[in-house]
């Protein structure tokens, strides 16, 4: 069975421009073209949109989605990945918004709060086993500590200076200037800085190796691409380059 473009793009929510968009950059060949040169996809190609929408939802750049999609040959082990990755998000914003409630009752009937309440679904030790599987038992233990050590003013310190970080990649990216210019290279160098603040002074393999992971890993990548897609590749070549110049393992 095959759709037409017409009927993929009203049945996908999107255009037809848009598709073929995806076409012209690799992302998406429709299974034949007819005689009259319309585009028809057939089941496989249904597929492949489905990833391609999934990783837009995540925050991915078109260029990082063809990346993973060209690194995912297995389509059913890429649709166990997508899915356990939207099942973890759907459980954690069931938790926030049923901490938001009980936030919301309390407060309107003068009720006392409890802290383990308020922050259900915001914690940050979700990512533990993924961390301890990548970095070792230690590394998460330091970093634990080390963020529970911070207090509320020192946290938000933290996160804003990551945001401020990520507005700045996104500006840089947007006009234009080169990954290996003085002002990408400063952004870089202020990226590295925020991140001994946690963990000490970052070696040149694990910064290049989190540039990577910035591309990869559609969790990361949105926190940079949604300042523009490209913004996590722009980061990951910038950071690459300090690293290589200024970094030792």
């Amino acid at each position: 069975m095959e759709w037409s473009i017409q009927e993929i793009a009203r049945r996908a929510g999107t255009t037809s421009r848009t598709l073929r968009h995806y076409g012209d950059l690799g992302l998406l060949a429709p299974s034949r073209v007819g005689s009259n040169g319309y585009r028809y996809y057939d089941q496989d190609a249904l597929v492949r949109l489905q990833r391609i929408l999934l990783l837009r939802e995540l925050g991915l750049s078109l260029p990082a989605i063809k990346g993973v999609l060209e690194g995912q040959r297995d389509t059913a082990v890429a649709l166990r990945a997508h899915l356990r990755l939207l099942e973890q998000e759907q459980a954690r914003i069931g938790r926030q918004i049923a901490s938001v409630r009980t936030t919301l009752h309390k407060t309107e009937e003068g009720m006392e709060l409890m802290a383990e309440e308020v922050f259900d679904g915001f914690d940050h030790t979700a990512h533990e086993r993924e961390v301890t599987e990548r970095w070792g038992r230690e590394a998460y233990e330091k970093g634990d500590r080390w963020w529970r050590s911070l207090g509320e003013a020192g946290k938000k310190a933290f996160l804003d200076e990551h945001e401020a970080i990520a507005r700045d990649w996104g500006r840089a990216r947007e006009a234009g200037l080169g990954a290996d210019g003085e002002q990408a290279q400063d952004i870089a160098r202020r990226h590295c800085a925020w991140l001994s603040s946690s963990s000490g002074a970052p070696s040149r393999s694990y910064v290049i190796g989190l540039g990577e992971m910035y591309v990869a890993d559609p969790r990361f990548g949105k926190n940079y691409d949604r300042y523009g897609d490209g913004t996590a590749a722009f980061v990951r070549d910038a950071l690459t380059i300090y690293a290589e110049q200024r970094l030792t393992d």
